[in-house]
Order: C-alpha cells, then sequence, then structure tokens
C-alpha cells in the first residue's frame, strides 16, 4: 500500500489556517489547507506519496491550486510534485529557509505575471521580406539556378542554412522592438523557448498590480499596430511561474 504524504504547492505568508477547499491534485477531492511555521505557510493536501505523471491534466492541477491561493496571498510556487512525508517535514523545511522565503515574498509582493506570445500570419511574407534583404540568400539562389545534380542539392543547402540564421536574426530584431514597449511596466522578464518557424516572441513579464491596466493597454495598442503582421496570444494575471520555483530536496 502507498503511504500517503503531504503534497506542497506553494509557500505564503500567513500564520492562519486556511481552507481552499477539495481541488487537490489527483481527481481525489483531497482538501486544499495550510501547515504553518511562524509566519510562513505551505499549501498542501494529502497526497500518495508517488511521483505524479507530468502531462496537462496534472500540471493544470497544480497551477489551478496556485492561481485560487493567489486571490487572496502572494505566493511562491513550489516544483511540480514536491511531496513531504509529514506535517513535521514540512514546518522543518519552513523553519530552515524562513529568510529565503521571506525575502522571495518581499520580491513577489503585489506582482503578477503576464505572458506573451508573438507569432507572424504571413510566412511566405517573412520569406520574401528575408530573401529582398539578405545579399547572402539573393546571391545563393542565383547561383543555384542552372544548376543540376549534386551541385544544385549543395545550393540548395547552403541556402537553407543562410535563411535559417535570417530567420532566426529577424525573429530576435522584431522581438527586441516589442520587448522594448515594456520595458517602463515591467520588473523583470523571462524569456522562453520558441516553438516554429512563425513565434518570435515567448516572454513572461513580472509586472506590479498598480500597473496591470497600463500593461494590458500596451499590448492593445501591439495588437491593433500589427494587426496584419502578428498573432498575439496573451496570459495573465497569473501566479510568478517564470520568476520562482521553489526546489526542495529531502
Amino acid at each position: 500500500m502507498t503511504r500517503e504524504g503531504k503534497y506542497i504547492y506553494c509557500i505564503i505568508e500567513s500564520n492562519e489556517g486556511r481552507n481552499f477547499g477539495p481541488i487537490g491534485i489527483g481527481q481525489r477531492g483531497d482538501i486544499v489547507t495550510t501547515i504553518g511555521y511562524n509566519d510562513l505557510s505551505a499549501v498542501i493536501s494529502n497526497s500518495p506519496m508517488t511521483k505524479y505523471v507530468i502531462n496537462r491534466e496534472n500540471m493544470m492541477a497544480h497551477e489551478r491550486v496556485i492561481e485560487e491561493v493567489m486571490k487572496d496571498y502572494t505566493v511562491l510556487p513550489v516544483r511540480f510534485c514536491t511531496i513531504a512525508a509529514s506535517a513535521e517535514e514540512i514546518r522543518t523545511l519552513l523553519r530552515r529557509r524562513h529568510s529565503e522565503f521571506k525575502g522571495l515574498l518581499r520580491d513577489m509582493d503585489n506582482k503578477v505575471e503576464m505572458g506573451l506570445k508573438a507569432l507572424w500570419k504571413d510566412m511566405n511574407q517573412i520569406f520574401h521580406e528575408i530573401a529582398e534583404e539578405n545579399q547572402g540568400v539573393r546571391r545563393l539562389k542565383k547561383k543555384a539556378e542552372g544548376k543540376a545534380g549534386k551541385d544544385v542539392n549543395a545550393y540548395k543547402i547552403a541556402v537553407g542554412k543562410v535563411v535559417k540564421e535570417a530567420l532566426d536574426a529577424k525573429k530576435e530584431g522584431e522581438a527586441k522592438k516589442i520587448m522594448n514597449t515594456f520595458k517602463r511596466a515591467a520588473v523583470d522578464v523571462r524569456t522562453n523557448g520558441l516553438f516554429g518557424d512563425n513565434m518570435f516572441l515567448n516572454s513572461a513579464f513580472l509586472v506590479d498590480r498598480s500597473h496591470e491596466k497600463e500593461f494590458d493597454y500596451m499590448v492593445e495598442d501591439l495588437v491593433e499596430k500589427y494587426k496584419d503582421r502578428v498573432n498575439f496570444k496573451y496570459i495573465g494575471p497569473a501566479p510568478p511561474f517564470n520568476f520562482v520555483n521553489i526546489v526542495v530536496k529531502w
């Protein structure tokens, strides 16, 4: 029989017991509550001492709890699938890392995460621009004309490499323009990986709640400005997942 433990979602600054309802991970209806030490608490639910599969369902369950807690508290997200053997183990964690957690809570106080992705709408247009702007691409394409067999294949590979380099440079340039828009509104920023040829921005911004509306308006202005060129995917406010990820080693 699998032992029962305590699944930890996040750390908050509070010494009051809270009940957030039967929203725990694992679809058992476990109550999400708190275990405290001094003026800190861990938000937890009962859970088997087992590894949770990293899939959409489990990740969403983990994140939903943190988002619920964020409605009332500043949160420090804890890494997915962090499970303590007992309540005493959690109190020991809060005691040993008390000053670290307090410092992070000060840093994250009254702040939220806003996520923004930007994707070009028409890649044919982007590749046309690259061909027009890049002398290296134009030169290699011209050399490839009229070639045959191995020669043309070699030139095609060379063109592909130069186009990839030019595409990466174009992504970086256009992303930088958009990132500069948010300099005055964001406290911090994290840049995440890009997926596919058309995505050129995938960033998370740490924003003070007092600037949240200002940030929204900036995104609205960008959507209007680039409406014929770029699709934006905007998410937030959310817990600061990209800026805090508490790792616990028992």
